[in-house]
């Protein structure tokens, strides 16, 4: 292992890239590493408090560019619902309690330099209905959502939105992913409408854009939209929103198109290959179809992956180096880091100096160190 000495800090040389600037729009980032978003139910009646506050901070201390809050729900009462009894304990972004909540947040991430973008989030169907902070709100998918609550729903992003933007955030991220609200309208296996909401992939595309479109109105043209997407779907691991690169690009495209700067891309190993014929992983793919800026997550940091390392022995490694090749390739321009960091808050410090990391270890799910 090389290295070179920055200031009195020391730092592999072949990780330089990764530890160069960033920048997109009005967000400009010390660093190519990033928080990903991760649920934990640690608001209580969806109102960050200090000791949120403190764990995004003590991150953004240690060197991490830019925090992706957990999910957060939008001003629409089907957003949340899990039947946990912390249910009401994810937090939202609207009401004076949570407005003020997450503005300590946002002001501790910028007193540790650094940056912090809230993702704003709608369960969809998967939402148990009966549960959450709004239990008598039916849940909502592509098949029983009729014009005035698809109306509420886009009202809703852009409100939760507006409402970011005017606490300091610093752009704003949507999950389009994992089955939930949006991605459900985008998947063929759940938005079997006929209507001119779904039916073919175009017609798919409507909803999500037509939200993009929203939320960019409501926050202006300089703050950056980043966008999860997803092949795999918490309902079904091996899904695939795009059966080939045509499709995928078709999709990344029309989101671009209506505002989204950056795909966050969200893959159970980050370097398994997309699709056959190539070694390229999804983050790859989009940004070559998108032109866009793509951030890459999944196993980083650990010899497997998430679903994986809640039932078997899981080790923590440095497997920084594959992830260095593909960055050097131009796959994506940003690192995600997810279990890693929540295991380890000072991962990126630890990763620079090639110091060995806190091992996995699941109780730190049920914990907000």
């Amino acid at each position: 292992m090389s290295a070179v000495t920055e200031g009195n800090r020391f730092m592999r040389n072949e990780l330089s890239g990764l530890f160069s600037p960033f920048s997109c729009k009005s967000l400009d980032l010390a660093s190519r590493f990033v928080m990903s978003p991760m649920t934990r139910q640690f608001s209580p009646g969806g109102v960050p408090d200090e000791n949120v506050a403190e764990y995004y901070a003590r991150r953004a201390r240690a060197d991490v560019a830019l925090i992706v809050t957990e999910g957060v729900g939008v001003d629409h009462p089907s957003a949340l619902g899990q039947g946990s009894m912390e249910e009401k304990d994810i937090p939202v972004l609207h009401g004076e309690h949570a407005m003020y909540g997450w503005r300590e947040v946002v002001d501790r991430v910028h007193e540790a330099d650094g940056k912090i973008v809230p993702q704003l989030w709608h369960m969809g169907a998967l939402r148990q209905e009966g549960t959450g902070p709004y239990p008598e709100a039916r849940s909502l998918g592509p098949a029983n959502m009729g014009e005035e609550e698809i109306s509420d729903v886009i009202a809703a992003f852009a409100r939760s939105a507006a409402n970011a933007k005017a606490l300091g955030f610093d752009g704003i991220a949507l999950h389009g992913g994992h089955g939930y609200l949006l991605d459900s309208f985008l998947w063929e296996q759940t938005n079997t409408r006929d209507d001119e909401w779904g039916g073919d992939p175009t017609r798919r595309l409507r909803f999500p854009v037509k939200l993009v479109e929203a939320v960019r109105d409501a926050i202006g043209p300089d703050m950056p939209i980043i966008f999860r997407i997803s092949q795999w779907k918490l309902q079904d691991y091996d899904a695939r929103l795009a059966d080939n690169p045509e499709d995928l690009g078709a999709i990344c495209k029309a989101l671009a198109s209506a505002g989204v700067d950056i795909f966050d891309v969200s893959t159970r190993v980050f370097s398994k290959p997309a699709f056959n014929g190539s070694e390229m992983g999804l983050a790859g793919w989009i940004r070559k179809l998108s032109g866009c800026p793509t951030m890459t997550v999944g196993g980083i940091g650990f010899d497997k992956e998430l679903a994986a390392s809640f039932t078997e022995q899981t080790t923590a490694i440095d497997n920084l180096a594959e992830v260095v090749r593909r960055f050097d390739a131009g796959e994506f321009d940003l690192v995600a880091i997810g279990r890693a960091l929540l295991m380890d808050p000072q991962w990126v410090r630890k990763a620079e100096a090639g110091e060995p990391f806190k091992p996995f270890d699941i109780s730190a799910y049920s914990r907000l160190d």
